[in-house]
């Protein structure tokens, strides 16, 4: 089994405001820790946002569609580190979603290792 730690950036989150994108989608035959995910605020006034994991596996009575953080405020020209001390482990094919409140402002840097 191989670890690989990977970098994964999207700039300007959301393209419209309050609408969940795709940040990153783990790989078939891989399982994803998410070590780091930093949130930055590139407008003058506070959003609001939202990370939500969307799992895509086979194992449903265990595993739905979940929000991380909900409506968390990021101030204005602030971040927001979102993982301080937690780890989450996502499974093949699982998604993490991050929405804004204004669109576009949001940068999103996820820090992980995939295990193959």
């Amino acid at each position: 089994m191989a670890n690989t730690f990977k970098l994964k950036t999207k700039s300007g989150v959301s393209t419209q405001a309050f609408t969940l994108q795709t940040l990153y989608t783990v790989p078939g035959s891989t399982t994803t820790i998410i070590l780091s995910l930093n949130l930055c605020n590139n407008h003058s006034e506070a959003v609001k946002a939202t990370v939500n994991i969307e799992s895509n596996t086979s194992d449903t009575e265990t595993n739905s569609d979940v929000n991380i953080q909900k409506d968390i405020v990021v101030g204005g020209g602030g971040s927001v580190e979102m993982m301080t001390g937690n780890k989450y482990v996502l499974q093949a094919t699982d998604v993490l979603k991050v929405s804004s409140s204004v669109a576009g402002m949001l940068d999103a840097s996820l820090s992980i290792m995939e295990i193959t």
